[in-house]
């Protein structure tokens, strides 16, 4: 995309310039100046009526006949900011313009240009002013452009790989969403080599930090806005604009805006189709982990479907796929095959796009079916796109352990005899599995082991109260999450299994936390992004790790114990921290782990 306003070069390509037969005599680094406007003038004092940008023509009919009066003329029209001087010839100066006015425009990096012959200015304002005009036209015509394609894109709930395509192609230039981690969640190279766009981009990202909440940040090139929803920002988009270009149009701004707008509503879009129970459900689910209606309300609507949750042993429990992507492991039919992976995006050719949803209806239901079998009463359905979760109505706290045994093997014994019906016979010419991929997601059968489970079963702490259901369904998702990459194979995961790593893996998407390690180390990680050759960070690492003993923490680093006691003292003053305190020390422990989490796929 080209800016809206043409430059001085592109004005000297003009028929009516051309006619002139114009010679740049100085200046010719502003050559590439946007032109505002045409201005013709024929006063000494015109600069005190300009307010930059214009391109000014003159005959040269009034100028000062002195040096010093030339030079402070041109002075006037640099100091303002014009994009450059046209003097015809033929008038006050014949052969051309005097050397004192060539020297000083060419100091200021003003263009100044002789047209040989005579020409109406008249023609050439009406060629550059028609040539604005059209070039604003088209950009208005590119910004309807921009909100009619984001508008779809918001309706259709496209992925954000989808959304970052489709701006790049409108931008014509690199984009980039990010985390508040300055960890890449999605990105498009618009035709560039993709491993040179994100090589380092942790380091390099964290040197780009333009003003405002949408801004352009010229020494690095790139247009940069926050993404976030409902007054929670959970991350930045960011356009590359050529750096030897000028400042990015008014369309790209807007571009970046709506793009960002719509990646934050898609996260906030439901797109799965329900029947009315489930619906339900899933409303009460809701409605208690986000408190949008009263819990006496959800009690009673929820007894109205049969559920009754008053009076009774609440216990969340929260199951999911140890993969994100569907694949062919334990419990989904050996006949299913692998999701093909192209650049970090799922092969929508060999999954189809309704792979995802469909394999969570199945495990929803398969949840529904469990309850049912092991003659449990609870309120079940999805919790987010990878999840499903129940929260069970026990009699006593007695039943807690042994309805968590029913339903995880009532749960395994369905998914099982589900599988042989769940998907057709592969046909003879489909695409076999990776080698490998079954023993690496448990799914080798064989005769004498069971295969490790492909779903995690987890359960919050059992609760006495409703208002406290909200806590346990919490908990249990945590643990799921966590659980994920247990190497063990428990039939239900509780929160002691999991420890302090596990559960800020967890949380490594959560932006609270992601807030809380760039408040606790974004100075330290922004000072080894401009020094990379110190790594500071591996040295508050060595030091907390050896127990804040430092004679341990030196040998670890491999440093000298000056040396490292040098760069303690340096990490306390770029952290404003006590690194002698246990609390403090304590807090950047947890956000070291924190961001090992985040950094970790």
């Amino acid at each position: 995309m080209s800016p809206v306003f043409p430059t001085v070069r592109e004005v000297l390509d003009l028929v009516p310039v051309r006619h002139g037969a114009p010679r740049l005599v100085a200046g010719n680094a502003g050559l590439d100046r946007s032109v505002r406007w045409v201005h013709i003038a024929e006063v000494p004092d015109i600069a005190t009526l300009l307010g930059g940008g214009e391109l000014v023509l003159t005959t040269g009919i009034g100028l000062p006949g002195d040096d010093a009066g030339l030079r402070e003329f041109i002075g006037a029209l640099a100091d303002v900011g014009v994009s450059g001087l046209v003097v015809e010839l033929g008038r006050r100066y014949v052969s051309g313009v005097p050397r004192v006015m060539a020297a000083a425009a060419e100091r200021r990096g003003l263009p100044l240009i002789e047209l040989r012959r005579g020409t109406p200015f008249v023609r050439i304002t009406e060629a550059v002013h028609a040539l604005i005009v059209d070039a604003q036209l088209t950009e208005l015509r590119a910004t309807e452009e921009i909100h009619q394609r984001f508008t779809e894109l918001s309706v259709e709930g496209a992925e954000p790989a989808e959304v970052l395509r489709q701006a790049a192609e409108l931008a014509g230039c690199p984009m980039v969403l990010e985390n508040l981690s300055r960890q890449v969640l999605a990105y498009d190279p618009a035709g560039e080599n993709a491993q040179l766009l994100l090589d380092g981009w942790e380091r390099h990202s964290r040197q780009i930090r333009p003003p405002g909440r949408t801004a352009y940040d010229p020494d690095s090139g790139w247009l940069v806005t926050t993404v976030g929803a409902r007054g929670q920002d959970w991350g930045r988009l960011l356009l590359r604009w050529p750096a030897t270009e000028s400042t990015p149009p008014t369309r790209l701004t807007i571009l970046i805006e709506r793009a960002a707008s719509t990646l934050a509503l898609g996260r906030l879009i439901r797109r799965d189709a329900e029947g009315l129970e489930r619906q339900i459900h899933r409303t009460l689910l809701t409605a208690l982990i986000d408190h949008t209606r009263p819990v006496d309300e959800v009690a009673l609507r929820a007894k109205a479907l049969g559920v009754v949750l008053d009076r009774r042993h609440l216990v969340g429990v929260v199951v999911r796929h140890r993969a994100d992507e569907p694949a062919g492991d334990a419990g989904t039919p050996d006949d299913e095959p692998a999701p093909a992976r192209r650049g970090g995006r799922r092969d929508t050719d060999t999954e189809g796009p309704e792979a995802g949803p469909a394999r969570l209806r199945d495990l929803a239901e398969a949840v529904s079916q469990a309850v049912r079998d092991a003659k449990l009463t609870a309120l079940t359905s999805p919790l987010d796109d990878q999840a499903v979760g129940a929260l069970l109505a026990l009699p006593d706290p007695a039943a807690e352990e042994k309805a968590l045994s029913a339903f995880a093997a009532a749960l395994r014994r369905v998914r099982l005899d589900a599988a042989p019906a769940a998907r057709p016979a592969r046909p003879a010419d489909a695409p076999d599995r990776p080698a490998g991929r079954a023993v690496a997601s448990g799914s080798a059968r064989s005769a004498d082991a069971p295969p490790r489970a492909a779903i995690v079963v987890a359960a919050g702490s059992g609760v006495s109260s409703l208002r406290e259901a909200r806590r346990s369904l919490i908990e249990a998702r945590q643990v799921a999450e966590a659980a994920r990459r247990d190497p063990r194979d428990l039939p239900c995961y509780r929160l002691p299994h999991v420890g302090l790593a596990g559960l800020l893996h967890l949380l490594r998407d959560e932006p609270r936390l992601q807030t809380f390690v760039e408040r606790e180390l974004g100075p330290l990680l922004a000072y080894d992004a401009q020094h990379p050759r110190e790594q500071l960070l591996g040295t508050l690492r060595a030091y907390l790790e050896q127990g804040r003993n430092k004679s341990a923490g030196a040998a670890a680093a491999h440093l000298s114990r000056p040396a490292f006691y040098e760069r303690l003292a340096r990490i306390g003053r770029i952290l404003d921290a006590d690194l002698d305190s246990v609390d403090r020390c304590l807090s950047l422990h947890v956000a070291l782990l924190a961001l090992d989490a985040i950094r970790t796929p």
